[in-house]
Formats: C-alpha cells, structure tokens, sequence
C-alpha cells in the first residue's frame, strides 16, 4: 500500500529502483534535472528530457499513447556528487495553465509497479510548469519529498536557473530587489512572474520552398512574381548562377530555364566541445575533429516521433513510416546509396543499422555507421536524407532530429532539433563533405518532395555547394 504525501512531506527510500510517473488530463512533458547541492546541473548532460532521454542513472521510458513519459532511476548509478533529482511537469501547451486542469498526481513506484508514495499536487493556478517532486541523499540514503514548486517564468527559464544552455534563450527581464515570495524553498530558483517572461525565440522552420523548387507556383501562374518585378532575381544579379556554371540547369530544363535560388549562407562554424555535445543551427558546420584529433569512426542516429491525435474516440498514433538514407557523392554525381534495400554501401565504408517502421521508442530511430577512412577518395560527400515512404509530410512528425556519435566511446557529439512540421516528404537533415584533408559537418533541416530514396537523388543537388 502506497504512502500518501501531502507538499513538503518526505519519506524513506528503501529499493534501488524506483519510477516516477504522473497522472492527469492534460498532455504534458516529464523531465529531471540532476543538481548538485547548490542546485545547479553540472552540465547539459544532467538534463534528462525527450531529446536527450538518458542521464547518470536516470532514463526517460516512452508510455502508451496519449500517456506521459516516466522517469526510471537507478539510484546506485547516480553519480556522487548529485544531491537531487527533480522530476519537473511541463504542460505541451505554454499557453495553458494548471489551473485548468484537475490537480495532478506524482507517483513514485517500483520497478514491479508497486507505488510507494503518491502527491497530489494541489494549489497550483497559473503556472504551466511544476518541480513536482525530488529524490534527495540524506545521510547515505535516499529520500522523497513532496515539492509542488510551480514555476510561471517560462520551461527556458526554469532549466536556465538550474544551470542548463538554452540556445537562444531570451535576455532575462533584470529582478527588483524584493522579498521572497511566499512558500518559497530555499535551495529552488525564485519563480519568475509572467510579465517579465518573455517566450522563446525558435529559429524559421524553413518551411517555404525554394523559388522553382517543388511545392512553388510555375512560372507565370498565381503567386509567380512577375520576370523582373519584385522577388525575381536579375540575371547576374546576386544569387543568380553564371550561364553554364554549377547549377544552371541545360537549355530546356528546369523551372522556366531558371535555376533554383542559391541555398542560404551557413550559419558560422563552431567547434566541438569535449564537455557536451555541440547544440547545431540550420546552416552550421562543424569540423570533425575532437581534441585536435580527427575522427574516423562516426553514427549518424536520425530520430522523429510521430504526432498522436485526438478524437471522440480518444488518442491514436498515426503510422507514419521513415526512413533514413545517406547518398555518396562524387563532386555533383551520386555514386552510390546506402539505405533499407541496399543497408551497405559498395565499398563498405557504410552500414545502415535497418529500418524503422513507426517512429517509436526513445533514442534514434535509424542509426547509420560510417568509416571515414574508408570512404573513397573520389567520394566527395555524404548526404544524409529521411523519406515518407507512404506520403505523410513532415507537418505528421514531431521531435525530428540527427546527431553524431563518436562511434570508439559512443560519446554524443553534436544534434540538430527541427522545430516545427513541414509540407514535405522527405528532408535533407544533413551531409558530411571533404574540406581539405578534413571532414566537416552541416546541419541542413531543408525539405522537398519524394517518397523514396531513387525519388530523392535527383533533387539533391543543390545541396551540394559546400560552406
């Protein structure tokens, strides 16, 4: 029989493994923050939430549709110089607000699914965000206490106080001096009032196509800008390709035998951190090197979800089937493909791990392999794509994401996060290219239309100028 906590109770933790899950009625996200005894993170890596689901002994378990994810700790593993393990409650909606909703409830469970301990987190009003309870160490042992910290300013906010990198988090409104506000905990950032919050930033999803590209009007049909009105680019002008040149396509050819806009300048170049991995924007590149050494070994993990929906029957998992892919190029020409037909490519610098059909689970989805230096020397670049193989556009799609993988320790080293759905079918996440003697790579995040890979490999060429 379980124990009933009421806030700021606590109790005994007497079994290594424990979950925590919540019940209530509307769709929220479940994370933890493992802070030291000042309460900060040590690092990124201490922040366990659904695109980064596993931490020092914390691991984030996908549930059944239309449930929350739930946290599952092995206190053994937990690193020593952790104090606490915060489980925070964050409504999908930003918008909304706890007080709109029954009070939710924190469970803490064993790992047959025996509970332990439940809190209802009752008093909460405004907030859409709630450090709903916390394991502690307490003289050698591991403890529970009952927090119900509702948190107003914003989820940037709250991992921002906790010591955690939001990319481009907005600037803090600067705090009069003030008292605490009432039931304030010591040890727990000070709740951020709503006014002075202001939302997220989030970069374009790049959701328009390309002038000539697949999904815009044909020349001189509605929405077409006018040849040489506004919108339309000069011959020789900026952006305009010389007569002849890469990307100019053959006489007869192409959108109304003009090319297709210059891709969009890279976002700078950033190095890799050997502290955590580096957090990529669309454009981005990266040198494959890691501590002045080049990499050899690397894994490409791809990742989505698909969007559960709702109706009078309740919530469903539309069966939406990706698939990821990486095309070998020499200068312009493809020379060879590795994907769920063909899982090796023929040098064999290339092993694709197999297909996923759904988009369930934590973790990547498709993970594939690549051998740096057995990549031909003629090969010039590795284009990474993801396809709906039944025509599901990305709009049907959530939490899409690549990362790459130190493939001797396993060590993430760098992720790029779409954010936002797409009109597409498939999507060019990325590609790693010769520069030098050194290999770089760029976050792409660029979307068109094909269902498979022999549908995609013509249209991939103007992913192929290289920063």
């Amino acid at each position: 029989m379980s124990a009933t906590l009421v806030k700021g109770q606590n109790g005994p933790l007497d079994t290594n493994d424990v979950v925590i899950s919540i019940q209530l009625t509307a769709p929220a996200d479940l994370s933890a923050l493992l802070v030291t005894e000042r309460g900060k993170v040590r690092s990124d890596a201490d922040f366990v939430f659904f695109n980064q689901p596993s931490g020092p002994g914390v691991n984030l378990q996908p549930a059944p549709a239309g449930q929350p994810a739930s946290l599952a700790v092995s206190l053994s593993a937990v690193p020593a110089d952790i104090d606490q393990i915060r489980a925070v409650i964050t409504l999908d909606d930003a918008t909304s607000n706890f007080g709109r909703f029954p009070a939710p409830v924190a469970i803490v469970s064993d790992t047959a699914g025996n509970h332990l301990y439940e809190y209802r987190i009752d008093g909460l009003d405004t907030e859409s965000i709630v450090i709903a309870l916390e394991l502690y160490r307490r003289q050698g042992s591991w403890k529970v206490r009952a927090v119900g910290q509702g948190y107003a300013g914003g989820f940037a906010a709250l991992v921002t106080d906790h010591g955690v990198t939001v990319d481009d988090a907005p600037a803090q409104a600067q705090q009069p001096a003030q008292a605490p506000p009432p039931q304030q905990q010591a040890g727990y950032p000070q709740q951020a009032a709503p006014a002075q919050q202001q939302p997220p930033q989030y970069a374009p999803s790049g959701a328009y196509p390309p002038p000539g590209g697949p999904g815009y009007p044909p020349p001189g049909g509605p929405g077409y800008p006018p040849q040489g009105g506004p919108g339309y680019p000069p011959p020789g002008g900026p952006g305009y390709p010389p007569q002849g040149g890469p990307g100019y396509p053959p006489p007869g050819q192409g959108t109304g035998g003009y090319p297709p806009q210059a891709p969009p300048e890279p976002a700078g170049e950033v190095s890799l951190s050997k502290d955590r991995p580096v957090s990529l924007v669309k454009g981005q590149q990266v040198t494959l090197r890691k501590e002045g050494a080049a990499l050899t070994f690397v894994k490409m993990g791809l990742g989505w979800d698909p969007v559960r929906s709702r109706g009078m029957f309740g919530s469903r998992t539309v069966d939406i089937d990706l698939d990821a892919a990486v095309v070998l190029f020499a200068e312009m020409n493809p020379v060879d493909v590795a994907y769920y037909g063909q899982l090796t490519s023929k040098d064999g610098s290339i092993r694709h791990q197999g297909d996923n059909l759904t988009g369930e689970g934590a973790g990547d989805d498709e993970v594939i392999l690549v051998d740096l230096t057995r990549v031909p020397a003629h090969v010039t670049t590795l284009l990474f794509i993801v396809t709906s193989y039944k025509g599901h556009t990305f709009e049907q799609v959530q939490n899409a994401f690549c990362r790459l993988v130190d493939g001797t320790n396993n060590g993430e080293l760098a992720r790029y996060t779409m954010a936002g759905g797409m009109p597409f079918t498939a999507m060019a996440m990325a590609k790693v290219y010769r520069r030098g003697n050194d290999w770089k790579l760029q976050a792409l995040g660029e979307g068109f239309q094909a269902k498979h890979p022999g549908e995609a490999i013509p249209q991939l060429g103007r992913f192929l100028v290289n920063g």
